[in-house]
């Protein structure tokens, strides 16, 4: 059976990107190898392959979501930090949910467990 391992994210600069994911998300930096540079969160086989754009970027929502206990809270959080809130958290039907974008404008879910 073939298993996810990593998604693409178009950056404008792929050592800036790390960084900004390792103080405002907490993710960790896996690989930096030429072209090849990934972050993910801690213990997570899944990496965010962080790819430098060559052309203009195209912000947007991503369709990436990551999981939270609390949403409220890592919303607190993430605004602490500065991140740029894109939607706040929302209860609907379905769940609970908050997205956020990074300096590059790719916009992220995170929906509460």
């Amino acid at each position: 059976m073939v298993r996810f391992g990593s998604v693409a994210v178009v950056v404008s600069d792929s050592r800036k990107a790390v960084k900004w994911y390792q103080e405002n998300l907490g993710f960790e930096a896996r690989d930096k190898m030429g072209h090849w540079v990934t972050v993910a969160p801690k213990g997570s086989p899944v990496v965010f392959h962080l790819c430098d754009g060559f052309y203009p970027l195209e912000p947007g929502n991503t369709g990436f979501s990551l999981m939270s206990k609390d949403v409220k809270k890592e919303e607190k959080a993430l605004r602490s930090k500065g991140v740029k809130i894109t939607s706040p958290t929302k209860k609907e039907d379905w769940g609970t949910y908050m997205m956020f974008s990074d300096p590059d404008g790719n916009e992220f879910w995170m929906i509460q467990e």
